[in-house]
């Protein structure tokens, strides 16, 4: 490509260097968005001509041109030329190889600054509309597991000690509550993105009549953007939307831990279906929870784009700066990996088999009933703090007599001041159910809970 016949190559006397051309190339990360491009473009195209910036003549040119750019990017015959800074340039100059002098009159009243977030916010329209529906699933995956678990008793933990037994049904539907929260945040960056910046110009809206409420309605937004300089200079629906996957993929990394755990040979909570675990190539035996571990992992990548982005756009005057081309770097990186994550940890929940009896075992026999026979010194009229201190004096005695709570005799309870108490029940069946409060693991409070998840999974 000449240098007169760049975007901006008129106010030039002699072309940019080869460094800072590939420094200032976006093509590579950016031509994923030749359908927004196109997309925008034709809505743009219709503007100009319904308003008369352009002869209708021009506008249905321009429109030929375009359907046979698409047909050729769609079937990969497009040819990409070295002049090509990114996929806006490229379809430029296609467009106007084909269609001649009514191709150069399309970026009438445009400015790539507007285009480029126009095209942005497109891409991640249709993004978040596809993630609500992973997330839909996840939960389905996770509220299915809770079904069939409802009376499957585990081991509550706290610093990673026994700490209660809880259900584990009780224990999955936490995990729902925290994609519950997901989906309120990408539902949050939609509306943050429901403003179209074509239009806006360079910073300072254009010189023509343009119809900026035509160009959105046909680009499905509600309306345009009210600032110009902030439509173009901000990125904050990115960083939002950043924020949400930093935060999907902490939740994903913490239910990921949390099955290696369980699916290990000292725990053995779980099994992971073979279609998401993998072997090892030196040790025959192996069967590692990988898909797990992988999200385990990738919260620190998605933390990393949002603080990459953040980073960016901090100290920035406005309005639009070179800087913010590296904001597709961050944005693409993040989606793909939700969109890696969601699927591989929706298969791996609805696949995995939960070991009931092995769960159960490990309730039982310890001290995971010490809150309740201390309340139960309390519902005889001890205060908590002593009741405290007489329990915690009686485990010291069961651990040295190698016995669990439930078995201590009178000797252990002698050495516990309690000889004159009758224990009450102590089993992990009667301490879940003793915690029939809302949020409680009682099976009725859990039994709600799971249909109240369920109601509101339908309403997605």
């Amino acid at each position: 490509m000449s240098d007169s016949a760049r975007l901006w190559g008129g106010r030039f006397d002699a072309g940019p260097a080869e460094a800072f051309d590939r420094l200032n190339a976006s093509l590579a990360v950016d031509r994923r968005l030749w359908r927004h491009d196109i997309q925008g473009s034709r809505a743009h195209a219709r503007m100009l001509a319904s308003q008369g910036i352009i002869s209708a003549e021009d506008g249905a040119a321009i429109l030929g041109g375009l359907d046979q750019v698409a047909a050729e990017l769609e079937s990969g015959e497009f040819s990409f030329a070295p002049g090509d800074e990114d996929i806006h340039t490229a379809v430029e100059r296609r467009l106007t190889e084909i269609a001649g002098d009514a191709g150069r009159r399309l970026h009438t009243a445009r400015s790539r600054n507007d285009q480029v977030i126009t095209d942005t916010l497109l891409y991640l329209r249709e993004k978040i509309d596809d993630q609500r529906v992973q997330l839909g699933a996840l939960v389905g995956a996770l509220l299915d597991q809770a079904e069939r678990n409802l009376d499957t008793l585990i081991p509550g933990y706290t610093h990673l000690q026994r700490a209660q037994p809880v259900r584990l049904a009780h224990h999955l539907l936490a995990y729902v509550r925290m994609l519950e929260r997901d989906r309120v945040r990408i539902d949050a960056v939609r509306r943050a993105s429901d403003q179209s910046p074509l239009g806006s110009g360079a910073l300072a809206g254009v010189g023509f009549p343009i119809d900026r409420e035509m160009t959105a309605a046909e680009l499905g937004f509600t309306g345009p953007s009210v600032n110009s300089m902030e439509a173009v200079g901000g990125r904050d629906q990115l960083a939002a939307y950043l924020h949400f996957a930093t935060q999907l993929g902490v939740h994903l990394s913490r239910l990921g831990a949390e099955f290696v755990w369980w699916a290990s040979e000292e725990v053995g909570f779980v099994e992971v279906d073979d279609a998401f675990a993998s072997g090892s190539s030196m040790l025959p035996q192996k069967k590692n929870p990988d898909a797990a571990e992988l999200a385990r992992a990738k919260a620190a990548r998605l933390a990393a784009d949002y603080a990459g982005l953040v980073g960016v756009m901090s100290g920035l005057p406005l309005a639009y700066n070179k800087d913010l081309q590296e904001d597709k770097t961050f944005l693409f990186d993040a989606a793909d990996t939700v969109d890696l994550l969601v699927p591989a940890m929706t298969g791996m929940v609805a696949t995995a088999q939960f070991q009931p009896e092995v769960c159960r075992a490990a309730c039982e026999g310890g001290f995971l009933a010490a809150i309740d026979l201390a309340d139960h010194l309390v519902r005889e009229g001890w205060p908590f703090r002593k009741a405290h201190e007489a329990v915690g004096a009686l485990v010291r005695a069961c651990e040295a007599a190698g016995v669990g709570l439930a078995e201590a005799g009178p000797t252990e309870l002698e050495a516990a001041d309690l000889v004159e108490i009758t224990l009450p029940s102590l089993d992990a069946e009667a301490s879940v159910e003793a915690k029939d409060v809302v949020g409680g693991t009682a099976r009725v409070r859990v039994q709600s809970e799971l249909a109240a998840a369920r109601a509101q999974l339908n309403e997605w």
